[in-house]
């Protein structure tokens, strides 16, 4: 099928491939709905985009809802969940296929649920992958630099996510008022708009944050409530997933008390941010994530420095054949924010490795790093480097991969956790 296309690009017109490309999908979204009997029009759907919070987002709203006396299913990167029943996901990539999106409502509508909680990536919007799906409320977390080598703009980037809030008649927009593209969404979006940021004009305000490495916690103002926001995840970037859901807990009339405990309730995401269980003699923490952005991993660190009672020290890599221009800006990002860096390969596909982390250790010289990372492009030898050097007190980040359980190495898939191999070296 991929050399058909190649060849159908080549012959024909950029445009009329687009237009080509259009109906194609659309008509394969038409069958798939009428092989599933449009199960989407017997449930509510709540759809979460964004670059970065967007599966942590999904799994507080899932909590909020399931707390409120809803029964819900959800689909996110690495997991989905129906009707209470969870099955965790390997892929990298969300709603990759119209007939997954449809199997998965087909699923839901058979357990009877009420609602339905969809992470929803640019692609899947911008090639009408949830076609035929009523959204009830949006939320978009955020914009910034990823998928670069598919959208090849920020506003191409940023017009994607946007169609969430104008292509399937959401009633509300949920949005992040101290976002640098929130205006940009608040003027595209068709639905009412609801404001969550630290800005006292938000819908919801944000104030009183604080840090611990056992979790954090903040004040959320509302109209007519003040909510306490308590959450076993770290990171203020937390935080605002977290607020964000409550938004929509609010929207929808959950009493307060309610979106409070599905917020607490929420005891980890699989790799994101997870724990990774060490024994008494290690007396420093190790925790999974799968940060693939500079913001991101600016993010992640700079909580970690907050909280940490040691050095912070990270892993991480680049991913081939994806979007190069940021691979810079995630060695800048690390080489200001951790205090050791260890770089190596997160996953190649056809390119070579050396190329990767030559791009990302600019970014690190840039950032007057060099001195403070060590290049092991073997990432198990990175991962058993970091351990063997980290001291009491200290923060261990892997991040990339989180969840996932192969890698793309050269084109040929290789079973791999970072999990089970930072187990090991502990």
């Amino acid at each position: 099928m991929q050399p058909i296309k190649k060849l159908i690009r080549k012959a024909v017109p950029t445009k009329a491939v687009r237009l080509l490309e259009k109906s194609y999908r659309q008509s394969r979204g038409l069958f798939w709905q009428a092989r599933f009997g449009f199960p989407a029009r017997k449930i509510k759907v709540i759809a979460v985009t964004g670059t970065n919070g967007k599966s942590t987002t999904s799994a507080y709203i899932n909590e909020i809802l399931k707390t409120g006396g809803y029964k819900t299913a959800m689909m996110t990167t690495p997991m989905m969940e129906i009707a209470g029943q969870k099955y965790p996901r390997t892929t990298t990539r969300t709603l990759e296929k119209q007939s997954e999106v449809q199997s998965f409502f087909d699923k839901a509508k058979k357990a009877d649920v009420d609602w339905a909680v969809l992470e929803t990536p640019s692609h899947a919007l911008d090639q009408d992958r949830i076609m035929g799906v009523k959204v009830e409320a949006a939320i978009v977390t955020n914009l910034t630099t990823e998928h670069l080598d598919y959208h090849k703009t920020m506003e191409n980037y940023a017009r994607a996510k946007s169609l969430l809030l104008r292509n399937y008649q959401a009633k509300w927009a949920v949005l992040n008022s101290d976002d640098e593209w929130y205006e940009y969404f608040r003027d595209r979006s068709l639905a009412k708009t609801f404001s969550v940021g630290k800005s006292k004009i938000s819908d919801a305000h944000l104030k009183s944050i604080k840090l611990s490495e056992d979790g954090s916690t903040a004040k959320l103002a509302l109209k007519n409530a003040e909510l306490n926001l308590r959450t076993h995840l770290l990171g203020e970037f937390n935080i605002y997933n977290a607020a964000h859901a409550a938004g929509i807990g609010t929207l929808l009339g959950i009493d307060p008390k309610k979106i409070e405990k599905g917020i607490s309730s929420l005891q980890s995401v699989l790799g994101r941010f997870e724990l990774v269980e060490t024994n008494k003699k290690r007396n420093f923490k190790v925790l999974i994530d799968y940060a693939v952005t500079p913001d991101s991993i600016e993010n992640a660190l700079k909580s970690l420095k907050k909280v940490s009672k040691g050095k912070v020290r990270i892993v991480f890599g680049a991913t081939g054949d994806r979007d190069k221009s940021k691979r810079p800006l995630m060695g800048s990002s690390a080489g200001k924010n951790a205090d050791y860096i260890y770089l190596t390969d997160d996953e190649t596909y056809s390119e070579h490795s050396q190329e990767i982390i030559n791009a990302v250790y600019e970014g690190v010289k840039k950032a007057g790093a060099v001195k403070k990372t060590k290049v092991i492009p073997d990432r198990e030898e990175a991962i058993k480097q970091v351990i063997t050097d980290a001291k009491a007190g200290d923060t261990v980040l892997i991040t990339g991969l989180g969840h996932e359980t192969t890698r793309n190495m050269g084109g040929k898939l290789v079973p791999w956790s970072d999990r089970e191999i930072a187990q090991k070296y502990l």
